[in-house]
């Protein structure tokens, strides 16, 4: 199905990444997965052919696009197999990272950095979970002294995607004052930070391709112009600010990547036969795959609809949360299915089925586990006048999300008015009208 924010021009751009992956990208799939990380070549070339940064501004290099640019781009990466992979690096690197100094940097920050992401040139990460504090933004322990013009930082990270071949890393750091008030975001630059050093490429059951690190920091001296948006203790601000977005970013991943598992098992069991006859003719098959299809229908429906709303700055985030543990849980029931539908040979890695269920799994943790997902919608119902108290203290509920999400609180807990997205995806930005021609 068509959805119908999908314009001529972005069928294009869909069209142009499905050549240039299946051309550039996918014959390189399977060493990128034994090596546990993408050639950097990679990421030049899709620079070159404006697949990086499609939704910042040309004015800082990129493509002049919105969100949409963005989640067509890695539709097709998913398509092509390279979701768990490239597709992930580009979605921190771009989607999220690049949006951070969009939205915060100050214009140096933004010239010094952006131009060099969308040309493949820069690699970003972002780098906030820790191991003793159990992903507990509040509570972590990496700290950024001041000294002079320089910030010192001291500590380490954990599950950093990009970890591996990041030039740039947004450190999550206390700079100073208690719980969320004392964080801060700082730009560490690899190539400039001495102490600075970076652990294993950790060996994860899925997105085996998707280089994701420990990193270190001793004494590491960061200019203090690098702190994002030049002022101390708003970095937990900075990072809840696109979180409705994010949860809608996972969901609408996680439906092209069931659609895809009911779109290969559907012709893998035309094609394969069981006691004499292809497996689609048994009743048992064919029920199978209408509940997997009727589910992935209408996971694409509804976040097409809140898709159509965050173009219009209606994006709710409590829909956002909705959207991102159900379509996630729908994307690992249905890619349990397709796998069963395969018998022992989806049980195999060569076979696109067994690696796209090894990559849902984590789908249903990262932006938010699931079950905060949950809370955060229950809570909205108490805030809505029902009776029901899930927790004895505010203080209590948000200690247990920030523990449980890497210490990002959903916008509703904030006393600040409901942000709204622009068509663009952007607060405060309307869309624009140029956009980059892609050469692929």
């Amino acid at each position: 199905m068509t959805s119908p924010w999908m314009t001529e021009e972005l069928t294009l751009l869909a069209e142009s990444t499905a050549r240039f992956a299946a051309r550039e990208l996918a014959p390189h799939a399977e060493r990128w997965r034994q090596q546990k990380i993408v050639d950097r070549s990679a990421w030049l070339k899709a620079g070159a052919a404006g697949l990086l940064c499609a939704s910042i501004p040309e004015a800082y290099g990129g493509g002049g696009g919105d969100r949409r640019h963005e989640t067509v781009i890695g539709a097709e990466l998913s398509k092509a197999g390279l979701g768990g992979g490239f597709g992930t690096g580009i979605g921190v690197s771009c989607g999220l990272v690049a949006h951070y100094l969009l939205r915060y940097g100050t214009d140096a920050q933004k010239l010094a950095w952006l131009p060099g992401m969308a040309r493949g040139e820069i690699v970003a990460a972002i780098a906030m979970t820790e191991p003793g504090a159990g992903s507990d933004l509040q509570n972590i322990r990496t700290t950024a002294r001041r000294d002079g013009d320089v910030y010192v930082l001291n500590g380490q990270k954990t599950f950093i995607s990009n970890g591996q071949s990041a030039d740039i890393v947004v450190v999550a750091a206390k700079t100073g004052g208690e719980g969320a008030k004392g964080v801060s975001l700082i730009v560490l630059e690899a190539a400039k930070a001495e102490g600075f050093r970076r652990g294993r490429n950790l060996d994860k059951i899925g997105m085996h391709a998707q280089d994701t690190s420990e990193l270190f920091f001793d004494d590491v001296r960061v200019p203090a112009e690098n702190l994002l948006g030049g002022e101390e203790g708003r970095g937990f601000v900075q990072l809840m600010q696109e979180l409705a977005w994010e949860r809608l970013s996972c969901a609408l991943s996680a439906v092209t990547n069931t659609e895809r598992a009911v779109e290969m098992t559907a012709a893998y069991v035309k094609e394969r036969t069981a006691f004499g006859k292809p497996l689609m003719a048994f009743q048992n098959t064919q029920f199978r795959l209408a509940e997997c299809k009727s589910k992935a229908v209408i996971a694409r429906t509804f976040v097409d609809d809140l898709m159509m709303k965050m173009l219009d700055g209606r994006l709710d985030p409590t829909a956002a949360a909705m959207a991102k543990w159900w379509t996630t849980q729908t994307l690992n029931e249905v890619a349990d299915e397709c796998l069963q539908l395969h018998g022992g040979y989806g049980y195999m890695n060569e076979y696109p089925i067994a690696q796209l269920w090894a990559d849902a799994r984590v789908t249903k943790i990262f932006a938010g586990a699931n079950e905060i997902m949950n809370m955060l919608i229950a809570r909205s119902w108490c805030r809505a006048g029902h009776p029901t108290k899930t927790r004895t203290s505010r203080k209590e509920a948000d200690n247990d999300e920030s523990a449980r999400s890497g210490g990002r609180h959903d916008p509703l807990h904030q006393a600040r008015p409901e942000r709204r997205l622009g068509r663009d995806g952007r607060e405060g930005h309307p869309s624009g009208a140029g956009r980059r021609r892609y050469f692929l």
